[in-house]
């Protein structure tokens, strides 16, 4: 299905989305390889694409409107790129690295016939050095691509070959900004902050492509003031005392200058950011268990957020459009985005950061779906529970399904750590791929204690975690049994309209519960929070997630119709009540 955003027009065909795509980790030498690739699609049993059969606009992926290509890959299928580029003068004389933001699903990449590197993995960034492999002036990017979306076991998120229901058009290829950058002999390949508002500390952690005696030179600033300035060690703790909390409301950053010195002369610099912020569940003044923020009780009013778009599949058109989803929800009285089964471009988690809005961070589902029924309607209703070591119940009985997916569980942990808005990791959704949550949560844990785990959001809850959390559609919101965990609505509503005009397929529709037009379901809206969900709060509830920021391909539920055109919701009514949505 073709059909527009508001951005489509937006777009710039000769490089889309040519911003920096890595906020917290700058250099200035770089160049963005987006644009124009050739493509071809062959058999599986083709070991090179001697011809391409036309132009693909990147990073947009081929089953995309704005690729210009729009079709699907198929599981016999691969998908071939070929680009021509030459290293600009600037750059020439230093290591040249080759980034991808996210390339769907495993890919061979070759510099000038010669296979330069490998990855596996649909939704998160990685690097390839090929300095060896360049020549003189033009040189050639052949990237082959293999991607069987639902006919495989890889994490897939909600991609399908045919789209129904909510599930939606398969992403192939690369989808994520393509970039070259400069890099000297010793260069700083990783940045980790972490901060602690108690001791008033912040740790910095750099890490280095090879070891070599070296000085390290950090410059820490406040709104242009500086507030630290020495050498530090490459594992640190940096005072900050007195130092600007983070918070939606007051979304405070530092700027982070960092140099490279050998004998005296600087070879590397990268700029980066952090925030002071703390993330944690406790128990409030009545004793019961509450999410908090820098040490207070703070209730979060979130939207699932699915982060597709009609026009650009999972890659938004424009670093406008990232911005308008945030802007928007935080303009309506939100403060969280549960960031659903989806990586985004690492831009998307800086505009959170800046703007101010939390962030739950969902992990790619895969394997083999087990049904609605059994993922759906019985635990909907409260009557199946099961253990989730029953791998073959939840499609995870091969072992290396199992190990590929803490594999990349542990890259997308690495590749967000230091997203400053991330509140919260969720492994889990709705029994999707699901497998052993307690361990998973202590795996998750291990790599990243400072955040807030949803160990298994909506079904099989498995007793772990930090939140206990409920997915209730069409049935009444009733309040749980409290336990050492915080009481989470995790996704709820999904109340649907037809937007005539702008809907994706107007011969098809899914919602939970149908409205006539924007008045009967703005008033729906209202009651379910006043009736069901207000009265919780002070019973114990801690935050809740409306499903959801905007309509996406069949699925009418949005706050916004999928074009991001028209508000479906009445604004007032959205906003009156995210102000009574609070201890």
């Amino acid at each position: 299905m073709s059909m527009r955003s508001i951005f489509t027009d937006k777009v710039d065909k000769t490089c889309p989305l040519p911003e920096y795509p890595r906020p917290q980790l700058v250099r200035e030498n770089w160049l963005n390889l987006n644009g124009e690739f050739d493509y071809a699609v062959l058999p599986r049993t083709e070991k090179w694409a001697e011809e391409y059969d036309g132009k693909i606009l990147v990073p947009f992926a081929i089953e995309s409107m704005l690729s210009g290509v729009e079709k699907p890959l198929l599981p016999s299928d691969r998908l071939w790129y070929r680009k021509i580029f030459t290293v600009p003068e600037p750059m020439q004389g230093k290591h040249i690295l080759l980034h991808f933001g996210a390339v769907d699903w495993q890919c061979k990449v070759y510099i000038n016939h010669t296979l330069a590197g490998t990855h596996s993995g649909g939704y998160c960034a990685f690097s390839i050095d090929i300095t060896s492999y360049l020549q003189n002036g033009e040189n050639e990017l052949v990237v082959c691509v293999y991607d069987p979306t639902d006919a495989g076991w890889q994490q897939r998120g909600k991609q399908v070959i045919k789209t129904h229901g909510f599930w939606y058009t398969a992403t192939s290829g690369i989808w994520q900004t393509v970039w070259l950058e400069a890099v000297p002999e010793i260069y700083v390949t990783k940045l980790r902050f972490l901060p602690d508002i108690d001791k008033e500390v912040i740790s910095l952690s750099a890490e280095l492509n090879i070891e070599r005696e070296v000085e390290l030179f950090a410059t820490v600033s406040f709104q242009g003031e500086t507030v630290f300035s020495d050498t530090i060690e490459a594992n640190a703790k940096i005072s900050l005392p007195n130092a600007k909390l983070w918070s939606p409301e007051e979304p405070n950053l530092y700027d982070v200058a960092l140099e490279v010195r050998q004998n005296g002369k600087t070879v590397d610099a990268v700029t980066s950011y952090f925030g002071m912020r703390k993330f944690n569940i406790a128990k409030d003044e009545f004793g019961v268990v509450r999410l908090f923020l820098n040490n207070k009780p703070y209730f979060q009013r979130g939207l699932l957020d699915q982060g597709y778009w009609p026009d650009g599949g999972m890659t938004p058109p424009t670093d406008e459009a990232m911005i308008f989803d945030i802007a928007e929800m935080k303009r309506l009285g939100f403060n969280m985005l549960r960031k659903h089964i989806k990586i985004e471009p690492l831009r998307w988690y800086y505009h959170c950061d800046r703007l101010g809005m939390l962030v739950w961070q969902d992990m790619m589902s895969g394997g083999k779906y087990i049904g609605d029924f059994y993922a759906g309607f019985l635990p909907n209703i409260g009557i199946l529970h099961v253990k989730d070591d029953k791998y073959k119940v939840f499609s995870r009985d091969e072992k290396k399904w199992r190990d590929d997916y803490k594999r990349e569980l542990s890259e997308m942990v690495d590749l967000l750590y230091n997203a400053v808005s991330l509140y919260a990791w969720v492994p889990f959704n709705e029994a999707w791929g699901q497998f052993d949550a307690l361990k998973i949560c202590e795996y998750v844990r291990h790599m990243d204690s400072s955040r807030v785990v949803d160990h298994a959001s909506g079904w099989y809850d498995q007793g772990g975690g930090d939140i206990q959390s409920m997915h209730k559609y069409i049935l009444p919101i009733r309040m749980r049994k409290l336990d050492d965990r915080a009481f989470v609505i995790t996704e709820f509503g999904g109340y649907s309209q037809k937007e005539t005009g702008h809907m994706w397929n107007p011969n098809k529709a899914f919602g939970y519960l149908m409205f006539k037009d924007k008045a009967t379901l703005s008033a729906a809206y209202e009651k379910l929070h006043r009736k069901q969900v207000i009265p919780l709060i002070e019973k114990g509830l801690s935050g809740t997630i409306y499903t959801q920021v905007s309509d996406v391909e069949n699925e009418v539920n949005g706050i916004y119709t999928y074009d991001r055109a028209v508000l479906k919701t009445d604004e007032k009514t959205v906003m009156a009540v995210n102000k009574l949505m609070r201890y």
